[in-house]
């Protein structure tokens, strides 16, 4: 998700990305190592910054505030995309915002007759907008993002018992500075189980209708239905796979159907037939027809 979400606001600046920053919990060892991958890939300087109490979305991103200047993208990682970014940088900030049925869950905003934002509300209980952000921002000034957040931490400023970077918008609107809203063709939750599989899905769609598969995978005895990703040493053998499935890095699947499914890296799937299903890293399935979600270093054997 990280590494998708980076390539497309990567792809959409039109200058150059000349840093990538990562704010994180305590992920363990390798997701650092595998963050700064990420970034290099894409000629990008990488940073990751750990957040060690979860304060709010502002004190998140205050903990990245070395890296807060100049131009910047802000976006949260929970969440796929497919959008347009066919916008100004010289614009004072742009939030990309999608309508909703039911906005009480998110973080909105309102707009005048000359698309420009006149408010930001956090979660309400009471209809404020249905344009909801969807956690996509640039700052053409990072150093006043920077400044602004650490007035919201100095001065206590909380909302709903956290830091908001809705606190930080709306000083930096007193201030003059004007936001427009960015439009978001199709907003990909990854919240839970179902909304990952759609996802994934979707993103797959996107990416076309032919299969893709890495030049060191192999597969043998098997159908690929696209579209599908395998990925690097992963095996399949004497299997059905596909449409709209995912097969992680150095995964093995043999005598199987999975299709409209994710399994992750390092996994072993035997005499399997799983559908709208998603296996985490080192997991060891062996079993009959079902829906399920398991986790890293999981072992089910019927």
């Amino acid at each position: 998700m990280v590494q998708r979400l980076v390539e497309d606001l990567t792809k959409g600046y039109p200058g150059k990305v000349d840093e990538i920053a990562f704010i994180i919990g305590d992920f363990g060892p390798e997701v650092p190592k595998q963050l700064m991958d990420i970034a290099a890939s894409l000629g990008a300087k990488g940073s990751v910054y750990q957040q060690h109490e979860p304060l709010g979305t502002a004190h998140a991103i205050l903990c990245a505030k070395e890296s807060l200047s100049g131009n910047c993208f802000v976006a949260f990682s929970d969440t796929l995309f497919s959008a347009s970014f066919d916008f100004d940088p010289e614009e004072d900030g742009v939030i990309w915002v999608q309508k909703v049925e039911d906005p009480s869950a998110f973080g909105v905003v309102k707009v005048n007759s000359n698309q420009v934002i006149t408010d930001f509300v956090e979660k309400s209980p009471v209809f404020v907008s249905d344009l909801a952000i969807v956690g996509i921002y640039y700052f053409r000034d990072g150093e006043m993002l920077r400044d602004e957040l650490q007035y919201v931490i100095d001065n206590e400023i909380k909302d709903k018992g956290e830091y908001q970077l809705t606190s930080a918008l709306e000083n930096m609107k007193a201030k003059g500075l004007k936001f427009r809203p960015g439009k978001i063709d199709e907003w990909l939750d990854c919240g839970n189980k179902d909304a990952v599989v759609y996802t994934n899905q979707r993103m797959l769609t996107f990416m076309g209708t032919e299969n893709h598969i890495a030049p060191s995978a192999t597969v043998e005895n098997a159908v690929i239905l696209p579209p599908c990703f395998i990925g690097k040493n992963a095996v399949v053998k004497n299997s059905v796979i596909g449409p709209h499935t995912s097969i992680g890095n150095n995964s093995t699947v043999d005598s199987s159907v999975i299709n409209n499914s994710i399994v992750q890296e390092d996994s072993t799937v035997t005499n399997a037939n799983m559908s709208n299903s998603m296996l985490g890293n080192q997991v060891d399935y062996q079993g009959k027809p079902s829906e399920l979600s398991l986790g890293d270093f999981s072992k089910y054997i019927i």
